[in-house]
């Protein structure tokens, strides 16, 4: 497998929060490297279990993820899994992605991505402006983005994954100028009625969590999940006055506060069990 394809399969963008895939993966992430990167397969089916994943449901899923290269089978004393290093890059920048979830203020700067593809890699192009704005950035046009200037990093590493570097330019910037309103312009690049929309719906959800905490915990950041790269965290100039981003992160703090402590001594109860 190339490196392009193997960073594709890690990430996974297409994993829908609440599937077993997403489940298992969020459980995978959370998890497994505060455990020393290792789990066996027993207590791994029981996790799941308690997250209301059928038990065999479980163990096609898990053998779905180590086929996507996100775990490695490996024998200790029992059989299990360890997490592949190659995928751990992207574990750690889904967490500073979920846990600290930056929203910008209207002095900060901007990086905007110029591209010129050519036609025989048009597969690249897709897939670079794909990946651009699953991790927040906006289409001020087909050739050129725009994100938060602190996202500049992702975007070198998703270029670079992409082998694209040679068509790609990036360009720090201040604040945009544009006819009418920056709200306007924002609204324009980015579908913030969709953003709006997925707010509404992780607000609605937390309605519906479960009652014990390691299965609240684990279903709140798989709700969560999506939030912090399809949202871009757009200064307030650029927002409505009703946005409902700030609540977002507020619930999401709070709850995780209350949550992630009982959630852990519940998978150290489990694999200590065993």
């Amino acid at each position: 497998m190339t490196d392009t394809g193997a960073a594709a399969v890690l990430d996974d963008i297409d994993a829908r929060p609440g599937s077993t895939a997403s489940l298992l993966r969020t459980l995978i992430g959370l998890y497994l490297r505060p455990l020393g990167g290792w789990i066996s397969t027993a207590d791994l089916v029981a996790l799941a279990v308690d997250l209301g994943i059928p038990a065999a449901q479980a163990r096609t899923g898990i053998t779905r993820l180590k086929q996507k290269g996100l775990l490695l089978a490996e024998r200790r004393d029992a059989p299990g899994y360890r997490l592949d290093p190659s995928a751990v890059a992207m574990l750690e920048r889904g967490d500073r992605r979920i846990f600290e979830m930056r929203e910008m203020t209207d002095a900060d700067a901007w990086c905007l991505v110029s591209f010129s593809i050519p036609e025989s890699a048009r597969s690249v192009r897709h897939q670079l402006r794909r990946r651009l704005q699953w991790i927040g950035a906006g289409a001020v046009s087909a050739a050129l983005l725009i994100c938060p200037g602190h996202l500049e990093g992702e975007v070198e590493e998703t270029v670079a994954g992409l082998g694209a570097r040679d068509w790609v330019t990036l360009f720090r910037g201040a604040h945009p100028v544009v006819e009418g309103s920056v709200a306007d312009a924002a609204a324009r690049w980015w579908d913030l009625a969709a953003l709006r929309a997925e707010h509404l719906a992780f607000q609605r959800s937390l309605e519906t969590l479960p009652s014990a905490p390691f299965a609240a915990y684990v279903h709140l950041l798989d709700r969560w999940r999506v939030l912090p790269y399809v949202d871009p965290g757009l200064p307030p100039a650029m927002l409505p006055a009703d946005w409902p981003g700030r609540r977002s992160v507020d619930e999401f703090a709070r709850l995780s506060a209350e949550l992630a402590d009982a959630a852990h001594a519940h998978v150290r109860a489990v694999v200590a069990a065993s």
